[in-house]
C-alpha cells in the first residue's frame, strides 16, 4: 500500500519572513516587510489577503486570535477578535431533532442545521476591528495600506487552480441553495475548473467585496461597525432570518489581553487565554512535564506520554469548558518574524468551509457560522446564549527563551489544533528537533478521544506500543480531508537567523522570505 508522504524544506534568512497557507498571501506580507513594515504590518496584510485568495477559510466576515511578541519590550500580547452571538439571539430558534449534528458534531442535530448553515448561524464578526486594532497598537502602517492588496485581488480576481477546483467541488452541494455565494463561486451553476492544457485559467472575482473593502479603506475600520455599512450588514442578516443588530456591531470591540504564560522546560509558553485552546495546551504540557523526562529520545514511549497528556487535557476541556466543532479544518493560520525579532502568530476563521455559506447581498461579505461552536444542548458550559462568545479551538502561540523569541506557531484544523501545537512544541523542546524536522515529522491526533489517530508513516513498533495502550485509528496524511491539522511556524536564533516552515501536506502553504533589493 502506498502511503502519501511529502516534506517541505524550511527557509532561513537574517531578514523577515512569512509563513501562510497560500503562497500569494505570504508573498504580499513579505513585500510589506521589504517596504519597511514590521511583523504586525505584514501579518495583518497577509490575513486580509488570505480572506480573498482562500475565502473558504477566513475573511473579514469572521474572527480569530493574534499573539504578538514585541522585541523592544520583550513582551507578548494577545488580541482577541473572536465572534460573539447577537444580544437579540433566541436560543429557542435552534431546536434539537434526532440525529447527529452537522459538520461532524458529537452532539444532537439542530433542526434544518440552523446553527451550521444560513443566516441563523452568523455571529458578530471581529476580524476588521481586531486586525485594525493590531495596527493601531503595534503596527506602523494604516488599515488602508493593509487593505490595498486585497482590494486589488478581489477586483482583478484569483486564478482557479486544481486546489480551488477541489475545494469548490467538496462544497458545491452546500453552496447550491445560497444564490449569492453560488453566483460568485459556482458561476452559471458550474464548478470552475483549472485547465489541464496550460491555457489561461478562469478567474474568481469579488467586486462587491472589493467595494466594501475600499469603503473601509476610505472611512476607517469602525465603518464596519457603525454607519451605512453596518446598517446594511445587520439588515441583510435579519432579512435572511438571522440575529444581528446595529447595536451588536456598534458595541463590538476586540480586546487586547494578557497572554496565558507558563514555563515549559527552559522556555516560557505564551498562548491564548479564556475560551480558546490555550488552557488545554497548558494542561497538556504541564502533564507532559511531569511524565516525560527531558531531554529524552524520540520513541514510542515519549510519543505515548504525549498522547496520554493530551488525552487528559482534552477530557478536562470537554467536561469543564464544553465542546466546539470536532473536525473543522477551514481556518487560516500564519506567522511572521521580522529582522528585528518581532513575531506574530495569527489564526483567523469563518469556521466551516465557506462559513455560513451566506454572502451578504449588500456588501459581498462571506459571513461566519460561529453558532456552530456553541453546544446546542441547554445548560452546558458552552450552550447557545445571547451576547456571549463561543468556545473556540484556536491557540496561536509564541515560545520564548530568556525573554528572547524562540518560535511562534499555530494551526488550522478545529479540535486537531491543540494536538498539533503541543506535539511541535515537545518535538523541538524535549527532543531537540529543528523546526523543519518537527513540522515534517509524522503526527498523531487525540481530538477524537478516547481513540487516537496515528499517521501510518510512524514506525510499526511505535504503533504497536500505542495500540497496546489504547484504541487507535491509522490514517494517511492527505490534502483532503485534513486529519492532523495544518501547521506553520517561524523561529529565531540568538544570533538573529530567522527560519520558517510550512505545512507539508498543504499544496499551497509556503514560507516567503522578505525580498531584498
Amino acid at each position: 500500500m502506498t502511503v502519501f508522504s511529502t516534506n517541505k524544506p524550511a527557509l532561513h534568512s537574517p531578514h523577515g519572513l512569512v509563513t501562510a497557507q497560500n503562497t500569494i498571501a505570504a508573498a504580499i506580507g513579505a513585500r510589506v516587510l521589504a517596504e519597511g513594515g514590521n511583523a504586525v504590518d505584514a501579518a495583518v496584510t497577509t490575513a486580509l489577503a488570505l480572506g480573498v485568495v482562500e475565502p473558504w477559510m477566513s475573511g473579514i466576515g469572521g474572527g480569530g486570535l493574534m499573539s504578538i511578541y514585541n522585541a523592544r519590550e520583550q513582551t507578548v500580547k494577545i488580541i482577541d477578535f473572536g465572534m460573539v452571538s447577537s444580544t437579540s439571539l433566541d436560543p429557542a430558534a435552534y431546536p434539537l431533532v434526532a440525529g447527529r449534528g452537522g459538520d461532524m458534531f458529537t452532539w444532537p442535530r439542530v433542526k434544518n442545521d440552523a446553527n451550521v448553515l444560513g443566516y441563523k448561524s452568523i455571529c458578530v464578526p471581529g476580524a476588521v476591528d481586531g486586525l485594525s486594532k493590531a495596527l493601531e497598537q503595534f503596527g506602523t502602517i494604516g488599515f488602508d495600506r493593509a487593505l490595498a492588496p486585497s482590494i486589488d485581488l478581489a477586483e482583478k480576481g484569483i486564478e482557479v487552480n486544481w486546489f480551488t477546483t477541489l475545494v469548490l467541488a467538496t462544497a458545491a452541494k452546500e453552496l447550491g441553495p445560497f444564490p449569492d455565494i453560488s453566483k460568485t463561486f459556482l458561476p452559471k451553476g458550474h464548478i470552475p475548473v483549472a485547465p489541464a492544457n496550460g491555457s489561461t485559467p478562469p478567474l474568481i472575482r469579488q467586486p462587491e467585496l472589493a467595494k466594501t473593502m475600499r469603503h473601509l479603506a476610505d472611512n476607517g475600520p469602525r465603518a464596519f461597525y457603525e454607519g451605512e455599512l453596518a446598517e446594511s450588514l445587520a439588515k441583510d442578516v435579519r432579512d435572511g432570518g438571522g440575529f444581528l443588530t446595529g447595536e451588536d456591531l456598534a458595541n463590538y470591540h476586540a480586546r487586547i489581553v494578557k497572554a496565558l504564560e507558563f514555563p515549559y522546560r527552559d522556555t516560557v509558553i505564551h498562548t491564548t487565554p479564556g475560551l480558546s485552546a490555550g488552557p488545554t495546551l497548558k494542561l497538556a504540557l504541564e502533564k507532559l512535564a511531569l511524565t516525560l523526562p527531558s531531554p529524552t529520545p524520540l520513541d514510542s514511549t515519549s510519543m505515548l506520554a504525549t498522547i496520554k497528556a493530551l488525552k487528559s487535557a482534552y477530557k478536562t476541556r470537554f467536561l469543564s469548558m464544553g465542546h466546539a466543532a470536532e473536525h473543522n479544518s477551514c481556518t487560516s493560520h500564519l506567522n511572521v518574524v521580522d529582522a528585528n525579532g518581532n513575531m506574530v502568530a495569527l489564526t483567523n476563521t469563518l469556521l466551516s468551509r465557506f462559513g455560513s455559506k451566506v454572502i451578504l447581498p449588500g456588501s459581498g461579505i462571506l459571513m461566519n457560522n460561529a453558532m456552530m461552536w456553541f453546544d446546542p444542548r441547554p445548560d452546558n458550559p458552552n450552550s447557545i446564549a445571547p451576547g456571549v462568545p463561543p468556545l473556540c479551538n484556536m491557540c496561536p502561540t509564541i515560545v520564548t527563551s530568556n525573554k528572547a523569541p524562540a518560535f511562534a506557531l499555530g494551526a488550522a484544523g478545529g479540535r486537531q489544533i491543540v494536538s498539533a501545537v503541543c506535539q511541535i512544541i515537545s518535538l523541538i523542546t524535549d527532543h531537540s528537533l529543528s523546526l523543519e524536522e518537527a513540522i515534517n515529522h509524522p503526527r498523531f491526533d487525540m481530538s477524537g478521544e478516547p481513540e487516537v489517530r496515528l499517521d501510518k508513516r510512524l514506525p510499526a513498533n511505535w504503533i504497536k506500543v500505542i495500540s497496546d495502550a489504547m484504541p487507535i485509528k491509522l490514517s494517511s496524511t492527505s490534502v483532503y480531508p485534513v486529519l492532523f491539522a495544518l501547521v506553520c511556524a517561524v523561529s529565531r536564533t540568538k544570533d538573529g537567523l530567522n527560519t520558517g516552515a510550512a505545512e507539508p501536506s498543504h499544496p499551497l502553504a509556503a514560507t516567503i522570505v522578505e525580498p531584498v533589493s
